[in-house]
């Protein structure tokens, strides 16, 4: 039996992170249900940072969380996790009206993004076919280091004397004494505290704790990998569909990353792609780029949960004591979990915020926005 002030349920980055952020003022354990962490959605992530994705409540999360990424402390990591790729939202030609609607949106957000015309548009897309007329420029797109984020945050941990355990799933949740019981089948961590970070697993973990009942719902998300003649550039943009029906990069030794941007609900577990949704993704990227696919390198899925508003959970259950939520973060936890682990540490040890996360509304947030 091991004693700690905080299990932490889950160790992709959602759990990583926050860890990261409280380990150094409480004793922490993290639950790794695998042999390793980061190996469902962390591991699986397309890997870019760009402001708009996950809409307007989003934002100021990702916006938060650039320069952690950007120019991390020393201490924490030698290099940036961050390099330039710059995004291009593009629409058809009878789709001008998504441009404008996108525009407004971002209204007022600072987040910088510029209107294109098809000229515009083809000098970093030689290959773009004819019917593809407006976009929306925003250039301070990245792409990440997922996996260097994510090691950094575990050594990080580590060095702050937090224990992981893998291959723990929770599998009963019980509350004795005043704390919680936490038995993974091997073994049983007593914790005052429990931090639910467990992903498409969130909604399951609550239940064993007798928490609210939220619906986080997984996902699974397809990517593929494309070898075209002639070959992608290293200097192309990410391109996002505005009508929400694709996105994708340019990737090393002149291939590509795309995906059809499905989201298809599943239980949460180990997802494979369904060739279904390889050959849409494959039949959409066709539809926007003159070029000839000559192999399919791989294919892969991941899971991607959302709260029923689209929005991420951190703070306290309303109606279970010390049992506080870090879930739903869709498919944007990665580009803002500096910021999101901020300031949930913030509301977990109702400390001051950092300046970086000092202007977010955590009523957002909330998990009793589910309680109403």
């Amino acid at each position: 039996m091991s004693q700690y002030d905080v299990a932490i349920i889950g160790a992709g980055i959602a759990g990583a992170s926050i860890a990261s952020e409280i380990a150094d003022q409480c004793s922490v354990v993290m639950l790794e249900a695998e042999d390793q962490p980061g190996y469902h959605s962390t591991g699986r992530s397309a890997a870019f940072w760009t402001e708009t994705y996950g809409g307007p409540q989003v934002q100021p999360l990702t916006t938060a969380s650039y320069q952690f990424l950007n120019d991390p402390k020393p201490a924490f990591s030698e290099t940036s996790f961050l390099k330039k790729r710059r995004a291009i939202n593009i629409a058809r030609s009878d789709e001008r009206h998504l441009v404008d609607a996108f525009i407004a949106e971002f209204a007022g957000s600072g987040v910088a993004m510029t209107p294109w015309t098809r000229k515009e548009i083809i000098e970093v897309m030689p290959n773009l076919k004819t019917n593809w007329d407006h976009a929306v420029y925003e250039p301070d797109c990245c792409d990440i280091d997922v996996a260097g984020l994510h090691m950094a945050y575990l050594r990080d941990v580590k060095r702050k004397g937090a224990a992981l355990l893998c291959r723990a799933r929770a599998e009963k949740i019980t509350r004795k004494n005043a704390a919680w019981v936490i038995d993974t089948g091997g073994e049983t961590v007593h914790a005052k505290q429990i931090i639910n970070a467990a992903g498409a697993w969130a909604a399951e973990v609550a239940t064993l704790a007798g928490a609210l009942p939220i619906d986080i719902q997984p996902m699974r998300r397809t990517m593929v990998q494309l070898n075209t003649d002639p070959l992608s550039s290293p200097d192309m943009p990410l391109v996002v569909a505005l009508d929400g029906s694709f996105y994708f990069k340019p990737e090393a030794g002149g291939s590509y990353w795309l995906s059809p941007h499905d989201e298809t609900p599943v239980p949460a577990g180990d997802v494979a792609p369904e060739e279904w949704d390889v050959a849409l993704a494959i039949d959409r990227f066709q539809s926007i780029m003159d070029v000839e696919i000559r192999s399919v390198n791989r294919k892969w899925a991941g899971l991607r949960s959302f709260a029923p508003d689209r929005l991420p959970i951190y703070g306290f259950d309303p109606q279970q004591q010390d049992f506080f939520w870090f879930a739903g973060q869709g498919g944007f936890g990665i580009q803002t979990a500096p910021a999101a682990a901020k300031l949930a540490k913030s509301i977990f040890l109702d400390a001051e915020r950092e300046p970086s996360v000092q202007s977010l509304d955590a009523g957002l947030y909330g998990p009793a926005r589910f309680a109403r």
